[in-house]
């Protein structure tokens, strides 16, 4: 269809609405003669003054070599039709004619598109908006068998919670309030597009005859769905088959259409089309009141049902949230935090002297020392315990969603930002917050951290007020953060914010003492895990474990025990032939050799023995490789194999 609405011109219809099929092979003609099709009197046109044609899929503009010519105006370009330029060009939808005097042009606009999205026009038998539901209702209550009738068609809906139980009867309960009905389609507004709706169910009445060939089960028409969003009304067109040529009319077969919407306060969100196919008995304006009173009790009841639903993923997700943040909330005391050690002993001295403070705590230490252990233990010992202890680390999002995650956004404030969010300071309101990898947080973050320990606030992203938290910061970083701010890549304040108290955990390296203990804490923990039985470790395997310089430290030890625990077979004492390959490669070599007593050069032959033997096990009795590693010749290798017997 094409839609022609004349804006600037001299005529007695305004709009011309036209099928393209509703002219000689779909063409109009425009001039000032009585015999166009449309009629435009302004003494510039010409008598035939231009025509619009279907060619193929676009209907194409003809000037009809008029005297003043015509001109088309699209996205604020003028295009010329006339003889200096083209006769011809074809249309597209928001197009404007120009026709006639260049200085004062009639100007026709020109929409195109599908028929159905037309509006109903003489197709319309009749209409009840939805404010007319509390007459309708009190009309029906009139009638005491009326009233019944209905009470029992609709008593169902309001005893389904599911979404889909609810569509299934609210298509039952049309088909039995709609004795006419042939066919029912409930179609609902899309959540993430508002414009868009989509078929829900699409159902035949039970029993009816079997679809001629080729005949849709259920389509809805637009042009139904269009007047009764704009209506915000039930319709009721009859005849549908002979004045509506659209696809989805067709494609049904439909003789007669019931629309009602669905609505939720002033919104439409969905709608329930009740199609008569049979050839006799078309619907009746009763049947448009029943069905307004059908469409007030199925909104209720499916509104009832997405909210329930809404609510029992909400109660999912806050399930799995908590599920998750207990899990972050086993209790730790610092008797449980292993080390027997000089240095851990001083850490945990410390610990005890600022656990009931406010003070805030950065814990300074290389990868994988315990800080958030540690973190965590300063906020289980003290009074916030029952409290939650949320853990971030700033250098695992990006600084726009660390932002997010931190203080929580507001619906709408970016793209993808569909409902409020709370932040993590919220969450961890009265507890305990541990940011880890402080130093690696965004400048700009930096001064949002800074006001939030000077003033106790934060403001969500998107939101124009603040809210007032309780949190104490415990934060960890494995960089120095003087060094950080004399580069200006850390604020010097929020520097002096955070090490108010600081406690610095030692390496791995720095208490050796703690490996043994540490080995039979992991090796007891994964045995229990992978339901296996260790005895333990043998005195070379502990001795090459204690010797090695850990530089990923306890999270590097945990590691290799749970590999160890994987490959071992139960019963077996973990040897140090177990070991990974850079664990028998250390330093300490000869106290792990442990040498039995005697001279000096028999003591130095069981050391280069086991290096030699070392080294040939690393690749696999390979000569070559292990020459090479140990710098010296095939031949000398040959040699001293020779010389140890190996």
């Amino acid at each position: 269809m094409i839609v022609l609405d004349i804006l600037h011109g001299t005529a007695s219809q305004r709009v011309h609405r036209v099928l393209a099929t509703g002219a000689p092979a779909g063409t109009v003609t425009i001039g000032r003669s009585p015999t166009s099709t449309i009629v435009i009197t302004d003494f510039h046109l010409s008598g035939d003054h231009a025509q619009i044609s279907l060619v193929g899929e676009h209907y194409v503009f003809r000037d009809l070599r008029s005297t003043n010519g015509s001109a088309i105006e699209r996205d604020g370009r003028r295009i010329p039709v006339d003889a200096a330029a083209r006769w011809e060009l074809a249309l597209v939808d928001g197009d404007t004619l120009l026709l006639g005097n260049p200085a004062d042009p009639v100007q026709v606009s020109v929409r195109i598109g599908d028929e159905a999205d037309d509006d109903l026009g003489d197709r319309l038998i009749a209409s009840r908006s939805i404010m007319d539901l509390p007459a309708v209702a009190d009309q029906i209550e009139g009638s005491p068998a009326d009233a019944l009738r209905v009470y029992k068609a609709l008593q169902p809906l309001g005893s389904r919670l599911e979404p889909a139980e609810v569509i299934e009867a609210c298509v039952s309960a049309t088909f039995e309030l709609l004795h006419r009905a042939t066919h029912v389609a409930i179609l609902l507004r899309s959540e993430a597009d508002k414009d868009r709706f989509a078929l829900a169910v699409s159902r035949e009445r039970p029993g009816s005859e079997p679809r001629p060939p080729g005949a849709d089960a259920v389509r809805a028409s637009r042009a139904v769905l269009r007047r009764v969003l704009s209506d915000r009304a039930a319709v009721l067109t009859a005849n549908a088959q002979e004045a509506l040529s659209s696809e989805s009319i067709l494609g049904g077969q439909i003789l007669s259409i019931l629309a009602v919407p669905l609505w939720r306060g002033e919104d439409v969100i969905g709608l329930i089309q009740a199609d008569n196919r049979a050839s006799a008995g078309m619907f009746v304006e009763g049947d448009l009141e029943t069905a307004l009173l059908l469409a007030a009790q199925a909104s209720l009841a499916i509104d009832n049902a997405t909210l329930v639903q809404r609510l029992r993923v909400a109660e999912e997700r806050s399930r799995g949230e908590n599920v998750y943040l207990k899990r972050k909330e086993q209790k730790i005391k610092f008797d449980n935090i292993i080390g027997e050690s000089p240095a851990m002993k001083s850490v945990i001295a410390q610990l005890d002297k600022v656990i009931d403070t406010r003070a805030t705590v950065c814990i300074e230490g290389e990868t994988g020392t315990g800080k958030e252990l540690i973190a965590a233990g300063i906020h289980h010992q003290s009074q916030r315990a029952d409290k939650m202890f949320v853990a971030q680390n700033c250098a695992a999002l990006p600084e726009n969603l660390l932002e997010s995650e931190l203080f929580g956004h507001k619906r709408g404030a970016f793209t993808s930002a569909d409902s409020d969010k709370k932040g993590l300071f919220e969450i961890a309101d009265g507890g305990t917050l541990f940011l880890d990898e402080m130093g690696e947080m965004p400048m700009t973050l930096q001064a949002k951290l800074l006001r939030v320990l000077q003033e106790g606030t934060i403001r969500p992203v998107g939101a124009t007020a603040e809210k007032q938290v309780d949190v104490r910061i415990v934060c960890a970083t494995n960089r120095d953060l003087a060094a950080e701010v004399e580069k200006g890549r850390f604020r010097q304040d929020l520097y002096y914010r955070l090490m108010v108290f600081p406690i610095k955990l030692p390496p791995l390296r720095d208490r050796r003492e703690d490996i043994p203990l540490l080995c039979a804490h992991f090796l007891k923990r994964h045995a229990e895990e992978y339901r296996v039985e260790l005895p333990g470790f043998t005195q070379d395997a502990l001795e090459a474990l204690a010797s090695y310089n850990w530089p990923g430290n306890i999270r590097e030890l945990e590691n290799e025990i749970q590999r160890l625990v994987i490959q071992a077979e139960t019963g077996h004492w973990i040897e140090i032939t177990d070991l990974s390959p850079r664990l028998r490669k250390i330093e300490g070599t000869v106290t792990r050799i442990a040498p039995k007593q005697g001279t000096l050069k028999e003591m130095m032959d069981q050391v280069e023995r086991w290096l030699i033997t070392e080294a040939l096990r690393d690749h696999g009795n390979n000569k070559t490789k292990t020459a090479v590693t140990l710098g010296i010749t095939r031949e000398g290798l040959h040699k001293k194999l020779a010389k140890f017997g190996v």
